[in-house]
Parts: C-alpha cells; structure tokens; sequence
C-alpha cells in the first residue's frame, strides 16, 4: 500500500482552497460550491486551526438555526482537526476515516498544509492498486 503523497502526486487540482476563521459560514459554503469541494480548511494565517464541512454546516447551523451570513466559521468548525502527513500510510487514513466518521483530512508537512484527501481519494486510490495486483496475478498465471 502506498502513502497520501501518492494520492497528492495524482491529483488533477493541487490548489488548497482555504478559508479564515473570521469568514462567514456563508462564504464558505459559497466557496465550497463555487470550487464543488465538501470542506475547507480553517486557517489563521498559515497554521490550521479548524476545518469546516457540509456536516457542519448541516448539523451546526441549519438545524440550530443559525444565520449564515451572520454566523463566523470560528463558531461553528471542527476545532484541532486530526491532520495526516505524506507519509502516512494509506490504510491508517482509511482507518481514522472510518472509525472517527470523517470524510476529509487535512494532510501537513512540516506544520504546512499540502493539501486535503477525501474518503474518495483513498477508495480510487485503494482500487486503482487492487487493479494492478490482480492485472499482475493474471500474468503470472498466464505465463505459469
């Protein structure tokens, strides 16, 4: 199995799309369609300090009732959010994922983000090296 830089390797769209702590929930929302992402990143200055997602947003503001155009992201995001590196093997990521119910994580290096990988990167990178054991197994028996 692989590391998260592989997945970060194959990314189509290696831009980090973050956002303050200061912004309205409205705005990350806005961001987050506008660029068709589930979570963001909550920044002060270049030190993450939260996340922000459509679950958040659903559980934290709609059904509480929240204003979205009043309501900042430090109210309402994921404070001191569980964080991998490149190095980080691609089963224990699948393993926080699902034991802990998330579906984004931010990946760090040196204290940096390096970009974000969903539930999604890790299944198509998990299948994509599933496809090539099997693709190797039938050579071999082919060739036995």
């Amino acid at each position: 199995m692989s590391n998260i830089r592989t997945i970060l390797n194959h990314k189509t769209n290696s831009t980090i799309i973050v956002i303050s702590q200061e912004a309205t929930v409205y705005t990350a929302v806005e961001t987050m369609c506008d660029h068709n992402i589930g979570c963001l990143p909550v920044m002060d200055g270049a030190r993450l300090v939260g996340i922000f997602t459509e679950r958040d947003y659903a559980r934290k503001v709609i059904l509480q009732g929240k204003a979205s155009k009043e309501t900042k992201i430090a109210e309402i995001m994921t404070q001191n959010p569980v964080w991998v590196t490149p190095k980080t093997d691609i089963n224990q990521c699948m393993r926080i994922m699902n034991t802990q119910y998330f579906r984004h994580l931010p990946v760090l290096e040196d204290g940096l983000i390096v970009g974000v990988i969903s539930i999604g990167d890790l299944v198509s990178q998990i299948i994509h090296e599933q496809s090539k054991v099997i693709e190797q197994l039938e050579q071999y028996i082919k060739t036995a």
